[in-house]
């Protein structure tokens, strides 16, 4: 049985994992450190208490979803953060997030390394729009789309951050499912397309997602807005009910007939001061 890659980005210089223990990560970002919770994290810390201590501010769960931040030093204004020649711009949020994955840079210099300026990429479920500002960079024209107007708004803000011209960009409010099927009617297609799927989610308009059920029909749809000579498509997911060989496994019944390859793996984080890697999420990646 062949085994899972783990994958992980071992050249960030602003952030960095800590540690991890007790159902927490203890993360820098720019030197500002802050304690979220991980359901991942099963295990104990290694890192003395005091560190945990001297944390600048600590999410804590309020339920499934949200929660509230106890700050000790408010964060820089503004909170930006570097990755080789990207900028990203921070903010806390009450359901833990601060506007970017880290572990991502793994899948970011693979993407920056087979993009050419020709192409047109679309980014679904695009979130705060680091993987957009990272094809933007590689020349690509981006076509980005979330159901939520607040994340397009930070995505811009993103985009701004790095100067990408607006004529590189296009942003759209909507529901995925149905702006993929949208583009199939109007015969649009794309070279690559980015998908970071959460595990439930609602449309602009209501509209319900939920992973296992609605990814292999968004997965089929796809192929139909496909270029005629597309480059890749990049699949990430979060979500533990999903291993990585089902996602894999998905991935090849619908693209391997389309020729190309299919690799596969884990996205994790490497603490700063250990071996120990902390499990991210799932990527699988179809290349031409």
């Amino acid at each position: 049985m062949n085994a899972i890659p783990t994958a992980y980005a071992n050249d960030w210089t602003e952030y960095a994992l800590l540690d991890s223990g007790n159902g927490e990560k203890l993360e820098e970002f720019r030197g500002y450190t802050i304690i979220r919770p991980d359901p991942r994290v099963i295990w104990k810390p290694k890192q003395p208490s005091s560190l945990w201590d001297k944390a600048d501010a600590h999410f804590i769960r309020t339920d499934s979803e949200h929660g509230n931040w106890h700050v000790t030093k408010d964060p820089p204004n503004p909170w930006t953060l570097r990755y080789h020649d990207y900028q990203f711009v921070l903010h806390p949020t009450d359901f833990k997030h601060v506007g970017i994955f880290p572990e991502q840079a793994y899948n970011w210099s693979w993407m920056q390394s087979i993009i050419n300026p020709k192409n047109s990429i679309l980014n679904l479920f695009g979130y705060t729009g680091a993987a957009t500002v990272v094809c933007c960079k590689a020349g690509a024209h981006v076509t980005h789309v979330d159901s939520s107007k607040p994340s397009i708004t930070w995505a811009h803000e993103n985009c701004t951050k790095n100067n990408i011209p607006m004529e590189q960009t296009r942003w759209i409010a909507e529901d995925v499912v149905k702006f993929v099927a949208r583009e199939a009617n109007r015969g649009n297609t794309y070279d690559g397309i980015i998908l970071d799927p959460p595990r439930f989610g609602r449309g602009a308009k209501g509209e319900v997602w939920k992973l296992a059920n609605d990814l292999p029909n968004l997965l089929s749809s796809i192929k139909n807005i496909l270029s005629k000579t597309p480059q890749f498509i990049l699949l990430n997911a979060y979500t533990a009910d999903l291993s990585t060989i089902a996602l894999t496994n998905l991935m090849e019944e619908v693209f391997l007939p389309l020729g190309g390859t299919i690799t596969s793996g884990e996205l994790t984080t490497k603490e700063k001061h250990t071996e120990r890697l902390l499990p991210q999420g799932s990527f699988v990646r179809w290349q031409r």
